[in-house]
């Protein structure tokens, strides 16, 4: 069997995170749900890692929390999508946090269909969207820590 690894890492301050990254917990096991059962029958298996950031990292690199990863690659990457940053809530003090940016859209928690359309790129099983395809020369901007 194929693994496929999902990694997420968001801010965790006194085992609690941001309305943001626990909305974009909630999309991940929601598209995990979806995919298991699709991608099990070609020989993939789906492998969640999940990573916190802890206080110090997070004000050292904001825009490093609620960040997914697929198959070694960012999310955005497979989406053709940019990153983007706006003000969170308390959780995160002062600091702007990170966005999904895609088609005019700005998504603060990563949907489920941007991150099943990802997976299933990464997997081979389906084609980029005209409008989510790499600009061109496109390359890894960073892999998981």
């Amino acid at each position: 069997m194929r693994i496929l690894p999902i990694v997420w890492q968001r801010l965790v301050r006194d085992g609690e995170t941001c309305d943001r990254c626990g909305g974009t917990q909630a999309e991940l096991q929601r598209a995990l749900v979806r995919l298991t059962p699709r991608l099990r029958p070609l020989g993939i298996e789906l492998r969640l890692e999940t990573k916190a950031i802890d206080e110090a990292a997070f004000k050292a690199s904001p825009l490093d929390s609620n960040r997914v990863w697929i198959a070694g690659r960012p999310l955005e990457e497979w989406l053709g999508a940019t990153t983007g940053r706006s003000r969170c809530c308390a959780a995160c003090g002062d600091s702007d946090c990170r966005t999904v940016e895609l088609s005019g859209s700005a998504f603060e928690t990563i949907p489920e269909a941007l991150i099943v359309r990802a997976v299933l790129i990464a997997a081979g099983v389906a084609e980029p969207l005209p409008e989510m395809a790499p600009a061109a020369g496109g390359r890894p901007t960073g892999a998981p820590p």
